[in-house]
């Protein structure tokens, strides 16, 4: 760990953050305040009473997070942890996600072969099979259904699944464990959670060491555990960030993208009407509802002037996805939600050498589940008022543990 100090963030207001939804695919408003006063970078007080940076600006947050000064080292003291279950992470092995360069270059070209856009795109058979399998079970089961757990958790699960080479009979483990972890309100049940996960995941690696498993998890106990390149609780540490991202995330997307599209009958029609547009209007659901909102926490490694601000060496600043790709000046009319948008350049993926390893997989998952679902089931509305649904804090992926739909 760094023993740098972190120098002190002075500032006359600095408001709580983060903050919770009380929308599904609207920013609190408290991040409409941090953006419209028009700084790029604004002091907020952590759930600790830590300062950190805050990032609003989309041009400023693609710089800082290219910019080499600034670190992920999610085990360094002065990194910002949003909330007890991200502080404690600082005493466990970090994932690569955790890892600066040289060190997180290698661990990701590991991987990189799994997660090309050629490889993505030979999957797409599969992931349609997968995503038609769970309509016909919902159709079989009739009407009213609850979109998150008959749908569009076990979807992206089983997908993640053939991809690492992890057993989908043990879905209901890893999911249930995967929720306690993202959903922790304390640093023991995080802990306690991702032990669950290590300890399975440590059991698949040791299976695979005497017997050659299948899928990604395998290729990376045979190529690289194997020949020490890879220790095995980095190993485990990886796995457990791949399953997790890898399901939890298009699950998330998946329901609040049919809330949205549900909410917003003009475009909703707009894509029944040109499924072409399907490509385009998951960029707009990945801008619009910026889930992984939490994601873009990083601490400065040496001083630097941005904006007319000084971030000095030890501060920790955290890069809002969900504020900055609601920045007026690269997006037109920013809060609307508008299937004809070009919303490529978003950063709900990141930006520079941590950008998602996963992108390609979610944007095809995520086209496959809206043209299937809504040709499949063209009545498909909410059963429910939008807004009797709960809403994650804003201290987690962004979602709804329960949406009930009919048709």
């Amino acid at each position: 760990m760094t023993e740098t100090t972190a120098a002190p963030i002075h500032q006359e207001e600095a408001p709580a953050f983060p903050s919770n939804r009380t929308c599904p695919y609207q920013i609190p408003k408290e991040y409409v305040e941090l953006r419209d006063t028009g700084d790029a970078l604004r002091k907020v007080t952590l759930y600790d009473g830590r300062q950190a940076w805050v990032v609003t600006k989309h041009e400023t947050a693609r710089q800082l997070l290219a910019d080499p000064r600034i670190s992920s080292n999610r085990q360094d003291d002065n990194f910002p942890a949003t909330s007890p279950r991200f502080a404690a992470f600082r005493t466990t092995a970090p994932a690569f996600i955790g890892l600066d360069p040289p060190e997180h270059g290698h661990k990701r070209r590991m991987m990189i072969s799994e997660f090309t856009l050629k490889r993505i795109k030979g999957m797409r058979p599969g992931v349609e099979r997968i995503v038609n399998g769970f309509i016909d079970d919902m159709l079989a089961a009739g009407p009213t259904a609850d979109l998150v757990s008959q749908f569009a958790l076990p979807v992206p699960s089983m997908v993640i699944c053939q991809l690492l080479g992890v057993p989908y009979a043990d879905h209901d483990f890893f999911q249930e464990a995967s929720k306690e972890l993202l959903q922790a309100t304390t640093g023991e049940e995080a802990l306690a959670a991702r032990k669950k996960l290590g300890d399975y995941l440590d059991g698949l690696v040791a299976q695979f060491e005497t017997e050659p498993g299948p899928g990604l998890l395998g290729t990376l106990v045979t190529e690289q555990l194997a020949k020490g390149t890879v220790d095995r609780e980095e190993l485990v540490s990886d796995a457990i960030l791949l399953l997790v991202a890898g399901h939890e995330t298009t699950a998330s997307m998946t329901s609040l993208s049919v809330i949205t599209l549900l909410e917003h009958p003009d475009q909703h029609a707009a894509l029944r009407a040109d499924p072409s547009l399907i490509p385009g209007a998951v960029e707009e659901l990945l801008r619009y509802l910026s889930i992984a909102d939490i994601a873009g926490g990083r601490v400065a490694t040496a001083d630097i002037e941005i904006d007319g601000q000084a971030i000095r060496a030890g501060e920790g600043v955290i890069i809002s996805n969900s504020i900055a790709n609601r920045d007026g000046s690269v997006f037109e009319n920013p809060d609307a939600f508008d299937v004809h948008r070009s919303a490529r350049h978003h950063i709900s993926f990141g930006y520079g050498v941590h950008q998602c390893l996963g992108q390609n997989l979610a944007r095809l998952e995520l086209e496959v589940i809206l043209t299937a679902l809504f040709e499949r089931i063209p009545t498909l509305r909410l059963a429910a008022p939008v807004e009797s649904l709960e809403i994650r804090p804003g201290t987690t992926i962004q979602g709804v543990n329960k949406l009930p739909v009919t048709w």
